[in-house]
Parts: structure tokens; sequence; C-alpha cells
């Protein structure tokens, strides 16, 4: 089978149980109400429906019309054993007292024995659900000699179960014995009061060297639920489990990770066994050695973590109990009484911790390394490199459902894939997928202990795929991170003018046959190979010639060619990149000093200043003008320009020094900047090595400080001259907007204020006047606060114009008329003046106060003064009330304190104080809000505090009896206990004192990418959307796939975590068939996990927009009732690729939203209006007209009998 494609196996119910046949490959599928016989890859072979049974846990099988209480049961898988000699299936139940029966190995169909009336003593298995079922087969010497096939099976305590914690099971009819009866009657596991009073949770069995082992957690006692992990053992043909013998297990020093999930006995491998080996570990463990591999859940942690215990360590541990209860008189040696006590006994520290629950294992051994395939509860199988520091390098994933994985995590016979179960699937995954990585460093970083990278044949393999794997550096380990790589080129690099051989250092090259052809390409020059005799690292090949090397790029000065290095012509060994450099590419480095760039540049490039080139280095050019390499003091070169310094506006002529300028003697140069564009200057010659030039009057205000260089030219050929002339331009004007701040310039600068244009400028710009001595007046444009309290103690911050040069040079504060003291360390020079006011009351207090505001005043030193337009008014605030006035003793309260005159001062001068706990203060004005610390005080409730605000260093307000602490929000209860990933379920928590919450949240963190349990990467946050004083309701937040989980609630300051609360992958729908709705339709929608966090009350479905109603909800169908009437146009929700008579069917779970499909209603026939009205006028106007045709023909027949009366009547009359 393809390793790409994986094999999978889904079963129409939970699958319980997982066993294999090692002789055959097949599988055996325990699930509930089904058996599944399946092939190495997954294919069904045979199937047998277990149920469901009409059955009761009342009832005593076998079950019939008298036990009244019997209805339809499923039937649980509870064990499933291969007993491999007789090829037959041992099949255990929930129905029926959990009785078994045996099946045939080649057909599951094929039923070979079951009874349910052999009474109690063939109850084998456990009537419920929770009760985990481990067995082992094993065999049985009666006293005849005889070998009878039997199993023995570890179980826990039923409510109707029988109280047999282990039993022997035989599996033949013998002497008195009938299948399945238990066949050793031993009270130290089979005692009443015992299974009563410990609860056990068995995990695993197996045998090994002639004793059989049981893994199971139990609980201290009835009134104690804290879980410890033991191992029991007895020899396999101890008769009368006289040999029992149980032994604590903890996984951590603290045994943090008490209760056993699932384990794997298996050899280490020699890297592993190292590891184990100690002294102050297990004495000496070898490859050969069996381990007991373990995966372990807290009770107080949402983490897990796997322990390794030797076999060996758990023997030697229990031999030595053994002896010295039976060989000291009853005693235990001082060193080893502990023992078999539950506080000293055998300890490993955890291999592997992890978020999550880690719910299977499987280890398997590959180049003497032990490699963990480690499952959870997200249904997820994790790698695990088990080195000296064990590392997580990858998953196995098919497809993440967030169905946890079961512990029966199986490998095939080859030991080349993994059978991964889930709740209702099996996929068959390859242990390694080494194929899928198509170049070495990909190979590598996988760390994969399966794989590595064959460098002759160019591909990650495993190594016994790598033909030559056994020569060295043939065949390169993953872990290991290394590629064969290029350690150095000899040369290192060339000029890109010339060509010639090159040697390859390359440490890690495989030896070569003489058959393996070897070759190097530079980009796309190919040349032969060869290594050298005496060093085969080393390979040498020929360079590309000039012309066949690419162009080098702009801006730089060599260009990078890649090389491989090949060998027989495809495989490429390793690679590289080879430099071929361009001396003359490196003037372009800096054009101002291109000598200087050339002769300094990485290459060895020479310069020569005759016909200004930059050339490769060489002898065969000499003489005065040629500047060879790192020698940049010989080049021609102007230098130090004065003045270092150049104003804004103002044109200074600036002189300069030239060297090494002989071959430029007769010369005359031209000076330029790019600041100034296309403007150049010509330079003019004082003496031998001086020059100068005018200057340039530059314009530029964006910042005070700004370096202009200059290039120099030679005028005849306009090749630029090695220039380092480089000064500072400053502008006087920029951040210096007064007269203060104008003076405070550096006196280097040169600037003065110019009183007739109101600003700072270079000296030269402010001819004709003289500078004035003093500065104006300050200016105070701000005062901050604008109030205070009478008693002063608050900073107030005074913000203007020309407010002093230095903090010395003010002289004094008033504020409304009292003396303000200055606090030196907040000055700024000009700008801001910060000072302490002092009270405005002073003694006697009973005389008027008299003004309470007044101007802000600032004298300087130099006689200059400052009056503020704005007024500070003296005041003291007062609090009145507090609002809410109670809280939790975690606090985080939000307070808000009412009154008057609050928003005296800043909210930085103030502080608040809840009796003696720090209330921190969120917002400041007309009133002030804070929110409460925690309560520190013994007794809860607390008395009536006192809330106070503090307002600088003298004053406070307070409001007696303004708050008052209570007990924290409890939380009861909550439900439901689990969310889909999208979110949006209706959580609702039950306690007591939610009324005091402010703010209520459901928080959610998430840490599945981190081998550090305490590290969180992601938070998602909803708050609450309803609240009384016993129930919050909240939906749960959306949250990223495919990760765990921690969920908290937090009430104001109390953060209680959810620890039950389980975030599962979003349902699966299967496509859904268009369906016509008639009237009485049902709609059926199917896929899976839709009750693992959903229910029928809370899902809702639609057809357009009209609501439909749900009858049923299971894990893998909805039942729906569709509306009995189309919706109407204007409602409907049309699909993209959807005619008008189509309607969406969308399912929505919580924020989920899925449209599973489409749904239409039957056409009504309508007929036309134009017959409508044709065919309902005409017959009426046919009968309007044959009415008045016969009234007319009846009213002429009347008139005519009438006219014949008439006639008849005079006839009589005359005669």
């Amino acid at each position: 089978p393809s390793q790409c494609n994986n094999e999978e196996f889904s079963s129409d119910t939970l699958i319980n149980n997982v066993v294999s046949d090692p002789r055959t490959g097949r599988l055996y599928v325990g699930a509930v109400n089904r058996l599944y016989q399946l092939n190495s890859d997954l294919a069904v072979e045979s199937r047998f429906e277990t149920g469901p049974k009409k059955d009761h846990r009342l009832c005593t099988p076998p079950v019939t019309d008298a036990c009244e209480e019997a209805v339809e049961t499923a039937n649980h898988n509870k064990l499933l054993l291969v007993h491999a000699t007789k090829n037959q299936l041992v099949v255990c139940g929930s129905v029926f007292r959990g009785i078994c029966s045996l099946r045939n190995l080649s057909n599951v169909e094929d039923q070979i024995y079951f009874s349910d009336t052999n009474g109690e003593k063939s109850y084998v298995a456990s009537a419920e659900e929770s009760v985990s079922v481990v067995g082992v087969m094993s065999s049985f010497s009666t006293r005849e000699s005889k070998t009878l096939p039997v199993f023995l099976v570890g179980k826990g305590y039923g409510s109707h179960d029988s109280t047999k914690l282990i039993a022997t099971r035989i599996l033949e009819d013998y002497s008195e014995w009938v299948y399945f009866d238990s066949i050793v009657e031993a009270s130290a596991v089979q005692a009443n009061p015992f299974v009563l009073r410990y609860l056990h949770d068995f995990r695993f069995a197996f045998k090994e060297g002639g004793f059989v082992y049981f893994l199971f957690s139990r609980t201290l006692g009835v009134q104690d639920n804290k879980n410890f992990t033991f191992i029991s053992r007895l020899c396999e043909k101890d008769q009368n489990y006289y040999s029992y013998t149980e032994l604590q297990l903890n996984c951590s020093a603290s045994n943090k990770y008490n209760k056993a999930q699932a384990a794997f006995v298996g050899t280490p491998g020699d890297v592993l066994a190292q590891n184990l080996t100690g002294p102050d570990k297990y004495g000496t463990v070898s490859a050969s050695d069996k381990v007991l591999f373990v995966t372990f859940s807290s009770d107080v942690e949402t983490s897990s973590a796997m322990c390794m215990f030797p076999l060996k360590s758990i023997d030697d541990r229990m031999r030595k109990i053994l002896d010295a209860c039976y060989n000291q008189e009853g005693f235990i040696d001082q060193n080893l009484a502990a023992s078999s006590k539950p506080a000293f006994a055998l300890t490993s520290e955890p291999s592997l911790v992890r978020k999550g629950h880690m719910t299977a294992v499987a280890v398997s051994v590959e180049m003497e390394h032990a490699v963990a395939f480690v499952g959870n509860a997200n249904g997820e199988v994790l790698k695990v490199h088990l080195s000296a520091h064990p590392e997580m390098y990858g998953r196995l994933l098919s497809e993440v459902t967030g169905e946890k994985v079961n512990k029966n995590l199986l490998f095939d016979s080859s030991l080349q894939h993994l059978y991964i179960t889930t709740e209702k699937k099996i996929t068959k995954v390859p242990v390694q997928t080494c194929h899928l990585k198509t170049e070495c460093q990909s190979c590598v970083s996988m760390k994969d202990p399966y794989c590595g990278w064959c460098v002759l044949e160019g591909r990650c393999t495993r190594k016994q795929d790598c033909s030559r794997s056994e020569e060295n550096n043939t065949w390169l380990w993953s872990p290991n991170q290394a590629c064969v790589q290029i350690e150095a080129f000899r040369p290192a690099n060339l000029s890109c003018r010339k060509t010639q051989q090159v040697e390859i250092t390359i440490p890690s090259l495989p030896r070569l046959r003489r058959d393996d052809k070897l070759q190097c390409v530079f980009s796309s020059f190919e040349t032969e190979a060869v290594t050298l005799n005496n060093d085969p690292v080393k390979v040498v090949c020929s360079l590309p010639s000039p012309e066949q090397i690419p162009r080098t790029p702009a801006q730089q000065d060599y260009v990078s060619v890649p090389v491989r290095v090949l060998v027989n012509e495809t495989i490429e060994v390793t690679s590289g990149e080879y430099r071929f450099y361009n001396c003359a590419a490196t003037v372009m480095k800096n054009q101002n000093t291109p000598c200087i760039s050339c002769v300094t540049s990485q290459w060895g490039c020479q310069w020569n200043a005759q016909d200004h080139s930059c050339s490769d280095e060489s002898d065969a050019v000499s003489g005065d003008h040629v500047i060879k390499p790192q020698q940049p003091e010989s080049c021609p070169q102007f230098e130090s320009p004065n003045p270092p310094l150049i104003p804004v506006g103002h044109q200074i002529p600036i002189s300069f020094q030239g060297k090494n300028l002989d071959i430029y003697k007769d010369s005359t140069f031209s000076i330029g900047t790019e600041r100034m564009e296309r403007v150049e200057l010509e330079v003019v010659k004082e003496e031998a090595s001086k020059f100068k030039f005018p200057g340039f009057r530059f314009e530029y205000n964006q910042q005070q400080e700004v370096n202009v260089s200059f290039h120099i030219k030679e005028r005849e050929t306009q090749r630029k001259i090695d220039s380092t002339l480089t000064v500072v331009l400053y502008d006087c004007m920029t951040g210096r907007e007064d007269c203060s701040l104008c003076k405070h310039a550096d006196a280097k600068y040169d600037c003065v204020w110019c009183s007739s244009s109101g600003k700072c400028v270079y000296r030269e710009l402010c001819k004709g006047q003289e500078e004035p001595a003093l500065c104006p007046d300050p200016q105070i444009t701000e005062i901050i606060p604008r109030y205070g309290p009478l008693r002063g103690g608050i900073p107030v911050t005074i913000k203007g114009t020309n407010m002093g040069i230095t903090k010395e040079d003010i002289k004094r504060i008033t504020v409304a008329g009292v003396e303000c003291a200055h606090l030196e360390d907040r000055y700024s020079v000009s700008t801001s003046v910060v000072c302490e006011i002092g009270p405005k009351r002073t003694p006697p207090t009973d005389l008027p106060l008299g003004n309470t505001d007044g101007q802000v005043e600032i004298e300087l030193k130099g006689g200059g003064k400052g009056t503020s337009k704005v007024l500070f008014t003296y005041r003291d605030p007062r609090a009145t009330s507090v609002h809410p006035s109670k809280g939790p003793a975690a606090g985080g309260t939000v307070i808000t304190i009412q009154g008057d005159f609050l928003d005296t001062a800043t909210k930085d001068d103030v502080r608040v104080s809840v009796g003696t706990v720090p209330c921190e203060v969120l917002s400041f004005g007309e009133g002030i809000t804070c929110r409460t610390g925690r309560y520190q005080g013994s007794k809860v409730p607390s008395e009536p505090l006192t809330v106070t605000v503090w307002y600088g260093k003298n004053t406070s307000t307070n409001v007696s009896a303004g708050f008052q602490y209570f007990d924290n929000p409890k939380i009861a209860d909550y439900k439901p206990k689990s969310s889909f990933f999208c979110g949006g379920r209706r959580i609702v928590v039950f306690g007591s004192g939610f009324e005091l919450i402010q703010s209520a949240m459901m928080k959610v963190v998430s840490s599945s990418d981190e081998d550090s349990v305490k590290a969180t990467s992601l938070e998602f946050v909803e708050t609450a959307s309803s609240k009384n004083d016993t129930v919050l309701e909240f939906d749960s937040p959306p949250v990223s796939d495919g990760e765990s989980f921690r969920t908290f609630l937090q009430l104001d300051n109390v953060m209680e975590e959810l620890k039950d609360f389980d975030y599962l992958s979003n349902p699966h729908f299967d496509n859904f068939s268009h369906t016509v709705i008639t009237d009485s339709s049902i709609i059926i929608v199917t896929g899976r996990g839709f009750s693992k966090a959903m229910s029928a009350k809370e899902a809702e479905v639609f057809v357009g927009d009209a609501s439909c109603q749900v009858n049923t909800l299971q894990d893998d169908k909805l039942i729906l009732y569709a509306p009995a009437s189309k919706p109407s146009a204007r409602s409907k929700r049309h699909r993209r690729d959807a005619t008008d008579d189509l309607l969406e069917l969308m399912v929505k779970f919580g924020h989920g939203r899925w449209v599973v499909g489409s749904v239409s209603y039957p056409k009504k026939e309508e007929i036309p209006l134009l017959i409508i009205i044709p065919a309902v006028i005409i017959p009426m106007l046919l009968f309007i007209m044959i009415s008045i045709y016969c009234y007319r023909r009846k009213s002429r027949q009347a008139e005519r009998e009438y006219e014949k009366v008439k006639h008849q009547l005079e006839s009589l009359e005359e005669s």
C-alpha cells in the first residue's frame, strides 16, 4: 500500500477494543453492538452484530420475559483476546453480566461457544461501561499435570458485577469446570470488603519471564478519591495467587501524575538503556531488557506525563520486599521498608510532559534508539525520540477529529505501520515518511530517528534502504542535523577576469569508488572533478572562464555563483557559493572616494591614479601612481575641511588640505555636493597643499544638524578625486523658538536672538543689531492643574516661553499669592517649570480665608517677570458617596467616588484606599473610579471600611463606612461541560455571590504547541451574556482548531479553572443529497461528532430563513421536521450555484454554521390568467344570455296567454 494514502476503517458505533493476531496480521475490533475482522490493510473480512440484546443489570442470565426490567440494551465490548493455539477469539461484552463467547479467528461470524446458563462463576466482564477490563492469555496445570488453556482477567468493581478483581478463567470444559469458569479462589484479590472499599481501574495486563503483571490505579478509600498507580505481579504457574505482590509506581517525585492511562512493554534499545543505567537510576539496563512505558494523568493538573520503569527494577524491588518479609522474621530492613508503602514507591521522573491527556503509547526501536508514539485526547499521535533529553519531533496525523486515541495503539507485523484507533475509526499510518523529503536539509530537519540522507543516492531513506549505508558518511542520520557541507575553497575567491582550478574541502564527503564519476557545476558550467589521492575530502575542479561568469550585479563588487558537486551526473552531494569579485565595481560603494574604496576592499585590488582605474593586484604595472592594496593613506585625496560647522542661510568660505597630489600638480578642480545638485564651484589653490572655495549658501530646516559631504573633480577629465570632506550643516532656528532656547544653544554655533525678526539665527544674519542682554519677560501659556487643595503639597506645572536658560535662573514662583517651591529636577529649558504649592490656609484657621484664586507669577534672576492670564484656584475636595458599596474579598471591584471638587489636582497626585487596601485609580474627573485590591483581613464580611482619597502630601477626604468586603463568589456547578471549537454554546454557571461581580468573563488559553505546560500562546475571551446572584450565562468563546485548552472563569479578581470543560473538534457533515420537501417530510442529516458538544434542544437548522424543528440529535445523525410551507421568496437564502427553487439547508451549532445541502418544495401547477379570465367570464356571459333569452321567451308566452284569456273573457261578456 502507498504510504501517502493511509488505509482507513470506519465503524458504525463506538470502538471499545482492538487486538491483532501477529501470525496473520489480522485485526479484531470490538465495538458497541459490533464485532469486526479486518485484514492488515483494514479491509473488512467478516463482521457480526453482538447487540443490542434484551437485558438489564438486574436480570440474571438467561434473560427471559420473566425479567420485566429487560429492555433492548447496547452491548459494549469489554475484552478481546486472541487464543492463537486453538484459532479462537475470546469476546466478552457488557450484556448478560459480562458473559463471554468464543469465535473463530478465521471468521468471527462463526461462533464456537456461548452459554448463558452457567451461573455467576461464568460472569467474566462488567455490565457497566465505565469499568475497565484487561486480560492476558495463559495456561494452568492441574494436579493431574494436564495443561489447560486459561486467561487471567483484571477488572474494577461494577454495582452488579462479581467481586473478583483478578480471576483465572478456563477456556474448555474440564472435570466440573465449564468454559469461562473462575477456577482459582484467592481471598487476597477477591474479598468483598477489599473490592468495595477501593476503586480500581485496570489499564494493562501482560506476561513476561514467567510472571503475569497487572497495571491499575486505586483510590485510598471510600472517603478519599485520590488515585495511586500500582503494578501487581503473580507467578504464571501459581494456582492460588500466593505470589501476588503489589508495588506502587510514582511518576515524578511528588507523584503529581498519579493515574495510569495506558502502557506498553518493549525493549529500550542501546541508547535508552544507557540513559536508564546508573546507580542513581535503575542499575544496569541492557538493550534487551524489557521496559514498561506508562502514560499518566493527574488528579490536580490538566497536563499528563510518560514515565519509564525497567521490569528488572520492578522485579528487584518486589523480590527485596518478599525476601524481607519471609527471611527476616517479618521485619523489613530500614532502607527497604518503605518499598511496600505508598509514600516510598518505585519512582520515575517524567520523560515527557504535555498539555492535555496522553491516552495511548507504543514504542519501537530504530537505529538502537527508542521511539515512542503517544496518542492524546485530541486525536493526535505524537512522535517522541526517547534520547537523553526526550524530544517530540512530529505528529502522525490521519484526520484530526478531536476524538481521543484509543489505548490500543498497535504496530503491524512488520513494525512499519501503526494502527491508530479513535472513537469510530482505525487508520493505518506509516511510522515514517522519509521519502517525502527531497533534499538533505529538509530530511535532517525532521529529527526523525527512522530517517537519514542517503548521500550517494540523493534521497531521504531508512538506513537499510540506502545501498552503501555501512560506508562512512554515505547515510547521514536525521537527528544529527548535519548534511555534507563545503568547508572551504582554495582560493577562497577569484577575480571575474581570471580562471584556474579550485580546491574544495568537503570534510564529510563519502569515499568514492573508481566507477563513481564526480563533477562540479558552477551555475550552468560543468566540469569534471577529482579527489586528491592523499586527501580524499578535497575535490579539485576547474573554474569557468571569464566570459562564462555572470555579470556583477549593480551596487555590488562581486557575483555569487552557485556551486554543486555531483556524483554520477545527477546526484547532488553538496552545494555552496563561489564569489567572483570585480575590482572595477568596488568604486561604486563610495563614489566620492574611489581610490580608498578600491584599495580597502576585501579582494586585494590596486588603484591606478594615472588612468583612474581599479584592477586586480599585479606587479606588471608599477610606479608612484599605483596604490597597492590596504594603503589608503597613499591615495590622492582631499581632507580636513575648515570650518567644520556651516550655518544654514549664510555662505562661508571653506578651506581644506590635499595630499599625494603630485600626479595632479597641473590640474584644476571643482567641488560640489548632492545637496546643491548641479551647482559646482571652482577650487582655489592657496599654497602647496592648501585649497579653498567660497562655500555654498544652504537652505534646510528639517533638523538642527545634518552632515554634508563634498566631492571634488578634476575639471579636465571630470574624474572624482578622493574627498573625505564632510561638514556639519546646522540651523539655529530649528528647535529654538524663543530667546531663552536660543541663548541656551552651544556657543560653537554662534546663534543669537534677533529682536527685529523674533527668531534665533546665525550671528551674521542679524547684522546691525546687538543681541539683547536679557530675553523678553516670561510668557505663561498653561497651568496644570488649575485647582489645588488648600493645604498645598501638590506639584504645579507651568508651561510657556522664555522661562530661563538654566534652572538656576528661576528666582521666585508664586501661585495665587502663595510661595511655590521650585522642583529643579523637573525643569525644562525655557518651556516648563514645576513647583510644589504651599498651603493657602495658615494659622489661625478661624480667620476668614480671603481670596482662594489668583495668578501664577514667575520671577527670573535677571529681573524678568511673567504673570499668567488664567487663574489658579485653591479649594478642598469633598467625597460624599461611594458606589457600589460592597464587593468580593479578592478585589477587582471598580468603585465610583462622587463629591464636590474631586477634580482638584491631577490623577498623578491622587491615591485612594479602602481601609488599608490600596485602590488603583482608573479615571479622574468630577468623579473618581478605582479598582479595589485584595482584602487581607481575616474577618469576612469585613466591617464597613472608610474610603479615603489622598491629594498630594497634606490633603485627604473620606467617606466613612463607604465599602465592605464580602465572601468571594462560589461556583457550585456548570453545564454543559463541552463546546465545539466554533464556540457559541450557552454555558450556564451555578453558584452564589455573583451579584457582587461587575466583570464576568469566560477565558480560554492554549498551550498545546509548547513542550512546556506553563507556556500559553493564545487567549480567547467571552463576557457573560446574563447574570444574577446565582446564575451566570456565557457563550463559549470560539477557539482555533487542533489545540489543547484550559478554560477559566474570571469574576473580577477571582479566577476559577473549569477543569472538566473540554473543547472538541467541530462536527463533520456528510454531503446532503437534494431532497424534495412534502407535507410530512422528515430530513435526516448524517455525519459524525454531533452529540459530543450539542443537544437537540440547542441545535438550530434552517431551510432558507425558516427554522426546522430538531426532533433527534444522535452522534451521527440529525432528524428534522421540515417547515410545512415553503419560505417566502423574500426570505430565501440563495446559494450562488442554486436556482430560485433550491433553498439552503443550514445547520447552526453555536457560532458554527454549515450549509450541508439544498432542498426544494414541489411546484404547484399554476393556470395562466389569460386562461382563467375567459374560462370564467365566457360561461358567465352565456348563462346571462340564455337567462335573458329564456326570460323574454317566457314573457312573450305570458303575453300571448294573457291576450288569449282576455279574448275569451270578452267573448263571454258578449255572449
